[in-house]
Parts: structure tokens; sequence; C-alpha cells
């Protein structure tokens, strides 16, 4: 058998932001240059779109050559290859300022007045080689805290898989045992329903879900335990007609965010209680609220049993990893009510 080939270290350079920063640091070096306080020459307008001109054109040469040539250094040692792509860099540069220098010298451009061929030849190489170094070491690490942080967000929601508890499982199936006989059709329900929760376990790190497949999922969770826990569980949904229902998410967002509400609230309380679930969009930003009745959780004799809020902050990982910043998890109890909200930014264009 043979084995999958590892992915590329170098850096994709083909990326359009990864092209404008390569342009925005050639433009940087350019200003710093022209507003250095050394007196040794003025400026012109000319001047500076000539020298943008050229930085612009050298720092998209290095970019379309190292992107092309990515797998290729990739098979060297990373050193090496880093060694590789510099000096490849330098030497575009070295064949570039040639190439211009001799092409101004000859139409008698002031662009190159006073600059003697080797200092701008060499000059510009030693300066691509600079910067191509720290835009191919910055780019290196960005790369690799994101592949850290698809891992770490991969690792968790594989480790959600057993957010689906064995007493769960256990007491299911020994519901369903006590349906068989009693009522054939109520047990096959609650078998498909308990079959569909554990595959999106089994698949929660391969890819993402919908907020559609969320609630339905949510729905078969707190079906089975509305089997087991009879009338003290009480659900009731409100939804917005304009929903976004192909919303992507990742997966089990809401259910283990329902399961606590069952766990931690209503089954805690001898008579039960209605977990409200409201779904609402607004502002271009999705709103979930779960909000059920639970007890006190700094009560004393509640302090050894109640949740580490595992769940809510793999949760909240989960989605600042997939939309950023805007995306926000908050919970709290409060007169006898605990209420977890999330919000996440819609996808422009989403339809309900």
């Amino acid at each position: 058998m043979i084995p999958p080939a590892a992915a590329p270290w170098m850096p994709e350079l083909c990326r359009l932001p990864r092209l404008a920063a390569m342009c925005g640091m050639a433009l940087l070096v350019v200003v710093v240059l022209a507003l250095a306080p050394d007196g040794s020459r003025h400026w012109s307008l000319g001047q500076l779109l000539s020298a943008s001109g050229f930085a612009l054109w050298l720092a998209l040469a290095v970019s379309m050559v190292l992107c092309v040539l990515r797998n290729a250094l990739s098979r060297l040692p990373p050193a090496l290859g880093a060694v590789a792509a510099v000096a490849l860099a330098a030497v575009i540069a070295l064949v570039g300022a040639g190439i211009i220098h001799a092409l101004y010298a000859a139409l008698g451009d002031r662009f190159i007045q006073g600059i003697g061929f080797w200092r701008f030849t060499l000059g510009s190489a030693a300066t691509t080689a600079l910067i191509s170094a720290l835009a191919l070491r910055h780019f290196y690490v960005s790369d690799r805290w994101s592949a850290q942080m698809q891992a770490n967000a991969r690792a968790e929601a594989d480790a959600l898989q057993a957010r689906i508890r064995p007493h769960f499982l256990f007491n299911s199936m020994n519901l369903i045992a006590s349906l068989v006989r009693r009522d054939a059709a109520v047990a096959e329900r609650a078998v498909l329903d308990l079959s569909d929760l554990f595959r999106a376990a089994l698949g929660a790190g391969d890819g993402d879900s919908t907020l559609q497949e969320e609630c339905e999922l949510a729905e078969r969770y707190l079906s089975i335990e509305t089997l087991r826990l009879g009338e003290r569980l009480q659900v009731r949904w409100q939804r917005d007609d304009d929903l976004p229902w192909q919303q992507p998410m990742p997966r089990l967002v809401l259910q283990p965010l329902v399961e606590n509400a069952v766990l931690h609230g209503i089954s805690r309380l001898p008579e039960g209680g209605l977990i409200d679930l409201q779904l609402g969009c607004a502002d271009g930003m999705l709103q979930i609220v779960i909000r059920n009745p639970a007890p006190d959780p700094d009560a004393p004799a509640l302090l050894l049993s109640r949740g580490t809020g595992h769940a809510q902050h793999n949760i909240a990982h989960r989605l600042g990893w997939r939309f950023g910043a805007r995306a926000r998890v908050t919970a709290g109890w409060s007169g006898g009510y605990y209420e977890c909200c999330i919000v996440i930014p819609v996808r422009q264009g989403e339809p309900p």
C-alpha cells in the first residue's frame, strides 16, 4: 500500500490575499526608501511610480515562480527548501534588476541616475531575498497555526462523539425493549431516532451540517427522552418563518446543548419542566436560544454533580473557528432558569 503524499509545507502564494500581501510588502519597501531621512536623494513622483512598478513586478514574479515550484520545493527538507526559495527570489531580483538597469540606462532615465549597476542589482536582490524570507516565514507560521486550529477543532469534534453518554444508550435500549411488546410502532420509531442520533455522533468531525439537520437531530433526541420522562418533559419550538435552513454549521452543535437542558435541568426537577427553543434571524445573524428550568447550580447539593461546561466550550470553540469573532455562545442561570444562546452570522444569499 502506497502511503498518501504529505501536504506541501511551502506556503501557497497563488491565492489572491497572499499576492496582495506580497505586493503590499513590496510597496512598503519603496515607501520606506522614499521617506528615509538620509538626504541622499529626493524622489520625484515619476521616480516613485517607477520604483513602485519595479517592486510590484518583482513581487509578482517571485510569487508566481514560488507558486509554480511549490511542490518541488516541498520535496526538500524545510530548511533546505526555504534557503532554495529565498535564493531563487534573489536570482529573480538580480536578473530583473539587471534588465531594468540596462533598459533605463539606455533610455537615460533619472530613475537610476547615479546608481551603479552592481549596487542596483545586488541591492535589489538582497532586499528581495530579505522580504521573501520574512514573508515566507510569516505565511509558514500562519499556515501551521491554521492547521493546528483545524486539527484541534477536528479532535474536539471527534471527542464530542462521546457526548451521547453510555447511560443514555442503556436507558434508551431498555425503553425500547419495554415498548416492543406494548407498542411496536413507537419502539420502531425510537430505534430509528436512536440510529440517526448515533450516526450523527459518528460523523461529528466529517464536514458541515445544516441548521435543518441540527434541528432534526435535536428533535430525535428529545423524542427519545420524551418517551422516557413522559409528561415531565415538555418541548416548545419557536421558529421564525424566514430561517436559513441550509445555513452550514458544524455537526453536533444543538443536540449537546439540548442534552444538557434535559440532564442538568428537567431530569433533576421532580415536576420536570418546559424546554423552550427559539430560532430567529435578524440583521444577518442567526440566534438560537435554549431555555429550561433548572436548580441552582451553586446549591450545596449540586456542587459535586453539576456540569463542567465542556460541551459549551467545545461548541463555542468550533463556532469561533468556523465563523470568526462574530460567533458567540453565552449561557447563564437566573431566577430558576438556565439559558444558552448561540449567535452566528448567516451566509449571504442563503435560501430559507
